[in-house]
């Protein structure tokens, strides 16, 4: 797993797991949160990019541009939003 999703599960997980969620590795580069066995959102490091699948819709971010905390930030509050 690249060095930047590392920083970002660290900074998501536990409040990740007090909303229902499991964090699972899903090959190279990528990560899934999980509700209740099925895909609740896959965060993926594309290079230059990081890429969020969220509800059929895809999110860019520019690595370069986004740190991990504001990246974390963001899974935070769709997580928020989406199980209170």
């Amino acid at each position: 797993m690249s060095e930047y999703l590392d920083q970002v599960k660290d900074q998501i997980r536990a409040n990740v797991i007090k909303s229902g969620l499991k964090i699972e590795p899903r090959g190279k580069n990528s990560f899934v949160l999980k509700k209740e066995g099925t895909d609740f959102m896959i965060i993926r490091d594309t290079s230059d990019q990081v890429e969020i699948s969220f509800q059929g819709q895809r999110y860019q971010y520019d690595k370069y541009y986004t740190k991990p905390e504001h990246l974390a930030q963001v899974i935070l509050n769709v997580v928020s939003a989406q199980l209170g």
